[in-house]
């Protein structure tokens, strides 16, 4: 049976402010064969740290918009973006990542690679983003027994050299690079990872 998409909706808002708290502000994004995307915005907390969370990636499964059969089922997810400081010109280019499923089709998983081919934020280093495992800041949302949960996908910022490198040798092996020097992802003035093998 099918979900309601904005049941699905709500669900997730909900979800979204039992683990992160009240929202600090929020930003609407419509792209041309796509619906709104919302990005939500926590934060900072006492940290400084704020986190950007897309809301309507979920609305509807990840799948190939013209396929022949539009499976019914099928994994839906949601963003986060975890950074130090105010970057709330984050909000368009995180919408824009959050309509790819829906206007390119691509299936959104952990250890993909997206380009945004411009800055992440204004004057960011970073140009893409590494899609991380779900299950950590904000668990999944069950939804019910006939369908999968809302997956919220943990975005870390790589630079170009970064991206070009975990295409040659795979995203653990970035990752594992990141977590030997101690890098800070959510650092946004942070240097590019050493690559020298």
């Amino acid at each position: 049976m099918a979900l309601d998409p904005d049941s699905v909706l709500l669900q997730v808002e909900a979800h979204l402010l039992t683990a992160l708290g009240q929202d600090s502000g929020r930003a609407g994004v419509s792209f041309l064969g796509a619906e709104r995307i919302d990005v939500l915005r926590f934060g900072p907390d006492p940290e400084g740290l704020v986190r950007y969370v897309t809301l309507g990636l979920a609305r509807a499964p990840m799948g190939d918009p013209g396929a022949l059969v539009v499976l019914e089922d099928g994994p839906r997810a949601e963003l986060v973006l975890s950074v130090t400081g105010l970057q709330d010109s984050v909000l368009r280019r995180l919408a824009a990542l959050a309509a790819s499923p829906a206007v390119e089709g691509v299936v959104l998983v952990p250890g993909a690679g997206l380009d945004l081919g411009e800055p992440l934020w204004d004057g960011a280093a970073f140009s893409a983003v590494l899609v991380g495992q779900p299950g950590g800041l904000v668990p999944d949302l069950v939804l019910d027994a006939d369908h999968e949960p809302v997956r919220f996908l943990p975005l870390l910022p790589m630079t170009a050299n970064e991206a070009a490198w975990k295409r040659v040798h795979g995203a653990a092996a970035l990752e594992q690079r990141w977590l030997e020097r101690g890098t800070d992802l959510r650092d946004p003035r942070r240097a590019e990872v050493d690559l020298q093998v």
